[in-house]
């Protein structure tokens, strides 16, 4: 079979490995639709594991299966979580799935820029969600994204009215922006250092976008009828992105870090306004299996403009060109890689 090989950004190839076989408990499914994620092209992140075939984002269909496998069958149409906890451990128990040591080292076989996946017993087990039939492949590729969204401002404990300020307007932002106008936000201000993605933030549910070099507490102010922000959600793995939002945020306010920056990178803030103020500090990683479940929900309901943030849709053969597009981020929202 054809796979995308990951040797960087720049360099991704299209190689010939062998089609995976599959276990008695296992799935081989057919990769339909597969999603590039911003995470897919921080190098930093990424090469030191290269070559490697990446994609997590995936929807497809069985297409074999183990001889123990009893809950799906040859010809149903899935979305698979690459990574899955094991429900076990204090982690998970305490709801903090995305702490778990399994499901930081469970993955299906290849990644999802392939023609076909191994998917694992564990997998199986408790990571193939059949999908609705009002979900297309297409929108199938948003569950795991839009699951990373979910649990970030389910975390944040985010309600209908509050103000929301999004810095970085990727496809994470804008999904952050979608989701925030459908649950009811106020005020939904956006910023990104690109105007096609300001643009784009305005088109998916902001107010207002404004670059990001002009953004300023005061002008939040004056936008933000005289406050600061309440939920203020930060999508660009940068200090400074991270800084404008420690300035953004009003008292008894959240910062939701949702993108990470480089390891070993710090920076300092100044700790008696973060304590006088009483900021929220909190990350968030991944998606817990009930946050996929709530995205499958949402789009088998058609709540958010998905299927209009998809903007390049390539076959395997042109992968390179899909990480190109989402490392420039200059004039993409959505890149979507078609293997057949």
């Amino acid at each position: 079979m054809r796979v995308a090989m990951y040797y960087s950004n720049k360099d991704v190839r299209i190689e010939e490995v062998p089609t995976p076989s599959i276990g008695a408990g296992e799935l081989l499914v057919k990769v339909v639709a597969s999603g590039v994620c911003g995470s897919d092209v921080m190098e930093w992140y990424r090469i030191k594991k290269a070559p490697r075939v990446l994609g997590h984002e995936i929807a497809g269909e069985v297409v074999e299966t183990g001889k123990e496998v009893l809950s799906y069958k040859v010809g149903d149409r899935v979305f698979v979580s690459h990574h899955v906890p094991c429900n076990t451990c204090r982690y998970c128990l305490n709801g903090f799935h995305t702490a778990c040591d399994t499901l930081r080292t469970t993955n299906f076989d290849p990644g999802g820029f392939a023609e076909y996946i191994r998917i694992p017993g564990i997998n199986v087990d408790r990571g193939v969600f059949i999908l609705p039939e009002e979900v297309s492949f297409e929108e199938g590729v948003f569950i795991e994204p839009l699951a990373c969204v979910l649990r970030g401002q389910r975390l944040a404990r985010f309600q209908p009215g509050q103000s929301v300020f999004v810095i970085g307007s990727g496809i994470s932002g804008l999904l952050h922006i979608a989701l925030a106008r459908a649950s009811g936000a106020g005020r939904i201000i956006a910023s990104d250092i690109n105007e096609y993605r300001l643009k784009a933030a305005e088109r998916f549910g902001a107010d207002e976008g404004i670059p990001a070099t002009r953004v300023t507490p005061s002008q939040l102010q004056q936008i933000n009828h005289g406050r600061l922000f309440d939920l203020v959600i930060v999508c660009a793995g940068t200090t400074s992105a991270y800084h404008q939002a420690l300035q953004s945020v009003d008292r008894g306010g959240t910062v939701l870090c949702f993108a990470p920056v480089e390891p070993g990178v710090s920076f300092s803030f100044s700790f008696f306004e973060f304590w006088n103020d009483g900021i929220t500090l909190l990350p968030t990683y991944g998606g817990a299996p009930a946050d996929i479940k709530g995205a499958i929900e949402l789009i088998r309901t058609h709540r958010l403009p998905l299927r209009e943030m998809v903007t390049h849709r390539l076959p395997l053969e042109k992968a390179g060109l899909g990480f190109q597009l989402v490392a420039e981020a200059k004039d993409s929202v959505k890149v979507i890689i078609e293997p057949h």
